[in-house]
């Protein structure tokens, strides 16, 4: 049985969506792994100062679950701060946006599921 740990599978992604700073990441699941309707799982940590920039997937629901620290996220025109266990949804064509300003890194998971198939991400 091979195992790997998860922090030495993530990735840094420098501005995600047009966001400022970095991100670390670990897409644990893509749509070719499973015939169900996800298209992919992410575990995601924002660093203090970064973001994730402005903006819209297609005809799919994107997932937020926050496992640890604050942010505050941008669904259309309504900032939301979010904290440890809150579960949000962006709905489909939702423009959206993360911004850490916390002094913290903040923990989640991200999961899209797409209504006919065709994913965007």
């Amino acid at each position: 049985m091979r195992t790997n740990m998860l922090q030495e599978l993530m990735k840094q992604e420098h501005g995600c969506h047009g966001g400022e700073g970095f991100i670390h990441v670990f897409r644990a699941f893509t749509r070719k792994d499973s015939p169900v309707q996800v298209d992919f799982i992410d575990f995601v940590i924002i660093p203090s100062g970064a973001t994730i920039g402005r903006h819209r997937h297609g005809d799919n629901r994107e997932w937020y679950v926050i496992i640890n620290g604050h942010c505050e996220m941008l669904f259309g025109n309504e900032r939301v701060q979010v904290k440890p266990w809150d579960v949000l949804v962006n709905p489909p064509s939702g423009e959206h946006a993360l911004y850490n300003n916390s002094g913290q890194d903040v923990t989640l998971v991200v999961f899209q599921v797409s209504k006919d198939g065709d994913s965007e991400h």
